[in-house]
């Protein structure tokens, strides 16, 4: 069951402080947001404010469309990216849109992070999708993120940043953690020879734990 709107917005303004301590963005940089128990409306982080000092109050709802419904401030200039995905993934809950260091740096570098090596990964994202770039804030990249995002819940976006998805804020947040030690630890194998892949069948049989063991330990985050 979803949390109602306050607790939402007080998990989005946590969720935001964590990704700001954590140096998973700096200042006003990246974006979160939530569906709300209504599912056509989506509670989003306001436009210039620093991630790390946000307030419950500063949190924007918008539709689908985009279309402010409540809040003083200005919604996120990445709102359309957002609401494209939502529009493709009804599974889809909450989305984390984040600058970790090393994960943008494979991105900038165009360098893939789609590597079966690491079994948290595989079970926790799946595969990890490169999107082309496109200039941000623009329609055209809210769309081509939405075409990647109807197969995979990880995203690197070139010379740009990271997106996770989630079935809640906790699991999105999670995911982009992971995102980015994950990169560490291609980054780290790379400099020690390259990276071991896993072979298909191993790739499969971690696959089948995300829906059993690693779908319990998921479900235990939702709010």
């Amino acid at each position: 069951m979803k949390a109602d709107e306050s607790e939402m917005r007080r998990k989005i303004v946590e969720i935001s402080r964590r990704l700001y301590n954590r140096g998973l963005v700096a200042g006003a940089g990246g974006n979160v947001s939530a569906r709300t128990s209504r599912s056509d409306e989506v509670l989003m982080t306001p436009s210039g404010l620093c991630k790390g000092y946000l307030e419950a109050s500063d949190i924007i709802k918008v539709d689908l469309e985009g279309n402010v419904l409540s809040g003083k401030l200005k919604p996120t200039s990445e709102t359309p990216m957002h609401t494209a995905i939502y529009n493709v993934r009804n599974d889809v809950s909450a989305i984390v849109h984040a600058h970790p260091p090393v994960s943008t740096g494979f991105a900038c570098a165009g360098v893939s992070l789609d590597y079966p090596i690491f079994p948290d990964s595989i079970a926790m994202m799946g595969n990890i999708a490169m999107v082309e770039y496109i200039t941000p804030t623009t329609r055209e990249l809210a769309d081509k993120v939405a075409e990647h995002a109807t197969g995979c819940d990880a995203l690197l976006l070139a010379n740009h940043g990271t997106i996770t998805l989630g079935g809640s804020l906790e699991q999105a947040y999670q995911r982009t953690e992971i995102l980015e030690d994950f990169a560490k630890i291609v980054l780290v194998s790379k400099l020690l020879g390259g990276p071991s892949l896993l072979s298909e069948d191993e790739v499969k049989k971690i696959r089948a734990l995300k829906s059993e063991k690693y779908r319990l330990d998921l479900v235990s985050v939702q709010e």
